[in-house]
């Protein structure tokens, strides 16, 4: 990575990513957006098994820098900040939220405080989201009057439902981690004062399963929006069938013969 905006680091066969912008709320500015998609493709090898996205500090992250877009009006313009809007966001969409759709592993949003806007979106593109029992949630973004981006307009309403999903749009207000656990936005709340090792704990509990199996649900639940349900069989018929070939089917179903733990390798 460029700068320590973004820390990288490798634990028990996990990813960890690190928002490291703490005295901005760890929001996305443009080179740090840049080192997060990094980070991201850093998980790609196979010896990262599962990644765990999480911020330092008090936040998870606040969404793009709202100054910077201030001081790229104030210098261009509206046609100045429209540019600047449309290549942050696309590289957002591009590198960030589709890279983490195309990591063929489980990915886990560590939320261990406020999530709004961009880091809202963010959180959604994972496969997981804990979050601490501080954790604040909101999308933020008709407070400045922008449309939202991230692919929550995509991911939100499946969620929680249309209705719900344009609510939580038009309120612009933060709602607490109960709150969005009763309405599926996140999967489990942990105390905050171990909350980072109970995301961490999480994630290689992930990395220690079957993660061939795993990556391959994640690609089919993804495809199956735009699928048939003949074409959604006909991919799990292929699917299941491939990973037979692998050493974690045959290890698994081994051990349920034996009637002992299995000891999946990621392979």
């Amino acid at each position: 990575m460029a700068s320590s905006e973004i820390v990288f680091s490798k634990s028990h066969d996990v990813g960890v990513i690190t928002l490291n912008r703490p005295e901005a709320r760890n929001a996305l500015s443009p080179s740090m957006m840049g080192d997060l998609a990094e980070a991201i493709q850093a998980c790609q090898p196979a010896d990262i098994r599962a990644v765990l996205i999480t911020g330092s500090g008090e936040a998870f992250c606040a969404g793009a820098d709202v100054r910077d877009f201030a001081n790229q009006f104030e210098e261009g313009g509206p046609n100045g900040i429209s540019d600047h809007v449309n290549e942050l966001a696309g590289a957002f969409h591009r590198n960030v939220i589709l890279g983490l759709r195309q990591l063929a592993k489980p990915v886990v949003a560590g939320v261990n405080g406020v999530a709004a806007g961009g880091g809202f979106s963010l959180m959604l593109g994972c496969d997981l989201r804990v979050a601490s029992e501080n954790a604040r949630f909101l999308m933020a973004y008709a407070n400045i009057g922008a449309t939202a981006d991230g692919g929550s307009t995509w991911y939100l309403p499946r969620l929680v439902g249309s209705s719900r999903a344009m609510e939580l749009y038009l309120a612009s207000q933060p709602i607490n981690a109960e709150t969005a656990l009763s309405m599926g936005l996140v999967n489990q709340i942990f105390p905050a004062a171990n909350f980072a090792h109970h995301a961490l704990e999480t994630a290689v509990r992930l990395a220690q399963g079957p993660t061939k199996a795993y990556g391959k649900v994640k690609t089919m639940m993804d495809q199956s929006w735009h699928s048939s349900l003949e074409d959604q069989l006909e991919l799990e018929t292929d699917g299941i069938a491939g990973i037979a070939l692998t050493e974690d089917f045959q290890e698994g179903i081994t051990a349920f013969a034996g009637k002992r733990r299995p000891w999946f390798q990621g392979r």
